[in-house]
């Protein structure tokens, strides 16, 4: 897609071009979140076994993770815009198909097929962004804000979730076909179609995307249902997922239009922008599920307090189109990266002491703690995975990066759930042990990211270690 906008400030079209594609990861996000507070609903209506409960979460991550790197490809050498309202209508679909589901199998595929829709969609939303906003400025300021709209999505569905939820489970499905209806209306009419220098179609790697998609499903399905099978199994389908994922790079190697050029693989900058994806989200999301345990398994809040609780670290959502371009321009991407997880780690530092009649301000410096974080990492982490990257490859650089939030998520559930299960009963000596995870994950990323920061300032730091 060429640019539509020039140098500078971001004009009116372009920022109505920006608020489609923010609609779309609004809407990823607050799906996700509003899904697990209607888990409860959704078993006392449908009579579901906890097995089956779980794999209305689960059959999406998987989707999810296993395709979007494919998905990011084929943004790439199918078009951007064509990939992403084609999904964006089949997310639409199938998430009616849930609300109007009366077994639990059905739920299980509407999942599932929403997740390859966001794989397809997430990708290609990302890349339009960045090959229409030029790299610098004005591309910071359009990431971020892009970035706080996902991370606010996510807080927001937590407390719209539990209020849909106490009306009808259902319109926890049926909210997003509203929203998707709006966006698709939006993409319709202001998103370009794509020129045929990036609808190109070079020729299609198929025995690279089938190896490349295999492994990815298995590595994801490894992470997801490591805490609920034996560690046999999850040796045997972590090691089918490696040996596909090798095949792939042996593939990749040897045809002559690969589906992953491995030479991006070369970036140190997307490498370590991917890794500290994957602890960041990873760290927040076993965060969150030990938040939400403690709060409605041990003190017995309801759904909506809970929501309402965790709402605070939504405040990312303000701060990342505000105050992170402000402090990127004057500190650098490196820094400001670097300064986000050291806030993370604090902030997990700061709810290690919780008991069984902690108050909510002693609970609230954390979550404004993880808010803040978040802000000054969800964004800049974005923008680094994508610079200095070819225009032909933004959709792949945007699919990897998509896939690192994915895998980081599953995998922090993962190893959270398999700490938390290891205890006979929850308790808050099992809670203190399960936020040792998010915890060590924040310290890896600010070990991470200290790579990134301006050589005088990591002198500096080495030094006062």
């Amino acid at each position: 897609m060429s640019s539509t906008v020039t140098p500078g400030r971001l004009t009116g079209r372009s920022w109505a071009v920006l608020f489609v594609l923010c609609g779309a990861i609004f809407l990823e996000g607050i799906d996700v979140s509003m899904m697990g507070v209607a888990l409860p609903s959704i078993r006392a209506e449908l009579g579901l076994a906890t097995g089956e409960l779980q794999w209305i979460v689960s059959a999406y991550a998987l989707s999810y993770g296993g395709f979007v790197l494919l998905g990011g490809r084929a943004a790439d050498l199918l078009g951007r815009r064509r990939m992403f309202v084609g999904w964006l209508t089949v997310f639409l679909l199938f998430s009616g198909l849930g609300g109007f589901a009366t077994e639990g199998w059905v739920l299980i595929l509407a999942r599932f097929v929403t997740g390859v829709a966001a794989a397809f969609m997430t990708p290609a939303g990302l890349s339009i962004i960045t090959t229409t906003y030029p790299e610098g400025p004005q591309r910071n300021k359009a990431l971020l804000v892009y970035a706080g709209t996902a991370a606010g999505g996510f807080s927001l569905g937590m407390v719209t979730g539990g209020l849909l939820a106490s009306i009808d489970w259902r319109w926890v499905f049926f909210a997003p076909v509203i929203v998707a209806a709006v966006v698709l209306a939006g993409a319709l009419a202001l998103i370009p179609r794509d020129t045929p220098t990036t609808a190109q179609r070079p020729g299609f790697d198929l025995a690279g995307a089938l190896t490349l998609t295999g492994a990815m499903l298995l590595l994801v399905a490894t992470a997801v249902r490591a805490p609920d099978v034996s560690p046999a199994l999850t040796t045997l389908t972590a090691a089918a997922g490696l040996l596909l994922l090798a095949s792939f790079v042996m593939i990749e190697l040897r045809t002559s239009a690969p589906l992953v050029r491995l030479g991006l693989l070369r970036n140190t900058a997307l490498i370590r922008a991917n890794l500290g994806a994957i602890l960041l989200v990873g760290s927040f999301v076993g965060f969150q599920f030990v938040a939400v345990l403690y709060l409605q398994e041990l003190r017995h809040w309801t759904e909506l307090e809970t929501g309402l609780a965790l709402m605070v670290i939504g405040i990312d959502a303000v701060l990342a189109p505000t105050l992170t371009p402000w402090l990127v321009k004057r500190f650098g991407n490196g820094r400001v990266v670097f300064g986000g997880f050291v806030l993370a780690a604090l902030a997990y530092a700061a709810f290690l002491p919780l008991n069984i009649d902690w108050t909510y301000a002693a609970m609230l410096p954390a979550f404004l703690l993880l808010g803040l974080a978040f802000a000054l990492t969800y964004g800049p982490l974005t923008i680094a995975a994508t610079e200095r990257v070819a225009e032909n490859e933004q959709g792949l650089a945007g699919g990897i990066l998509t896939t690192s939030f994915q895998f980081g998520s599953a995998l922090g559930l993962a190893i959270v759930a398999a700490v938390l299960s290891a205890a006979d009963e929850l308790t808050v000596d099992t809670f203190r042990s399960g936020l040792l995870v998010p915890l060590a994950a924040a310290v890896l990323g600010v070990l991470v990211s200290v790579a990134g920061v301006p050589a005088p300032m990591r002198e500096r730091l080495h030094a006062k270690g």
